[in-house]
């Protein structure tokens, strides 16, 4: 198996967990689509996201989704989620995942509450210790922490991290982290922002809606780090109906809706989330129709 040198770039599919209607792990099913996955054409997974739904997860299926992603696809390709409230727990997912054979992780900063930056710092430091390289997700929507583009430049200055995850949508961003941090790895954040971010320097997506449709999401990818706009921008037209859906709160419910109706297992959630009300499984089934008779993949 040949390993990827920077095994964070590319298009690194943020992966939707298969659940049984009795809301188990399908880990079958889970392994089958990482393979799949690849087979479209994307670089890798990242298991234990929140699209993976890993804050409903016990400890060990939490483990046993790394563990599965690693054994179908190989460690070099999986790049797991390993956000905990503390910077101990996050730390022992980090060891986890590099004992599973794990070349980088992902972390978002403390969200337990609204940290300062001497805390996430020291968040960040900690996990560092265990050996594996930092992929830091900047998500203050959610977690109400902002990993502001000096505050990632420190990071990075400090050997914490090797890239950031931009989740914000605020395009002016890239420029200032490239800036004040240039050896820093911008990657892709929310789908519905591809082009843009691409266009301003990224070298990676975290993607969403690769779930259902890898293979026409890695063409779009492709033209836009070339940027080859003839090709980017019918295809980002096409598609951002539903690459939208990844900056919307019930992004889980509406990318499984997706993957469903192109063959794929997606399924149901576990709870708090509930299934999507009608007039959004509506909106959803629409563009995804849409796509799939345009003979998107």
């Amino acid at each position: 198996m040949t390993t990827r040198v920077k095994p964070w770039r590319g298009v690194m599919v943020a992966t939707a967990l298969p659940l049984r209607e009795d809301l188990s792990v399908d880990f079958d099913a889970y392994a089958e689509h990482c393979r799949w996955l690849v087979a479209g054409g994307c670089d890798g997974v990242v298991p234990n996201g929140s699209l993976g739904e890993y804050q409903t997860l016990t400890p060990e299926e939490r483990a046993k989704v790394v563990e599965t992603a690693v054994a179908a696809i190989g460690g070099d390709r999986v790049m797991p989620g390993i956000a905990a409230y503390g910077a101990g727990e996050a730390r022992r997912w980090a060891e986890q995942a590099r004992d599973a054979g794990c070349q980088a992780v992902m972390l978002l900063p403390p969200n337990a509450y609204r940290a300062d930056e001497r805390i996430v710092v020291e968040h960040y430091r900690e996990v560092a210790k265990a050996g594996v390289p930092v992929v830091a997700y900047n998500n203050p929507l959610d977690t109400k922490v902002d990993l502001t583009p000096a505050l990632l430049a420190r990071l990075h200055a400090e050997g914490l991290i090797v890239a950031v995850k931009e989740f914000t949508g605020d395009v002016r961003r890239a420029y200032e982290i490239a800036e004040l941090a240039p050896e820093l790895d911008l990657l892709v954040g929310s789908d519905d922002v591809l082009l843009e971010l691409a266009l301003a320097g990224a070298v990676g997506w975290v993607a969403g809606y690769p779930n259902a449709l890898p293979e026409s999401s890695v063409a779009l990818y492709k033209a836009a780090l070339a940027g080859d706009l003839t090709t980017a921008l019918p295809l980002y037209r096409a598609l951002h109906p539903l690459l939208r859906w990844d900056s919307k709160t019930v992004f889980v419910q509406a990318i499984k809706l997706s993957m469903d109706l192109a063959g794929r297992k997606g399924g149901p959630c576990r709870p708090p989330r509930l299934p999507l009300v009608a007039e959004e499984e509506a909106l959803v089934r629409a563009a995804t129709e849409k796509v799939l008779a345009e003979g998107l993949r």
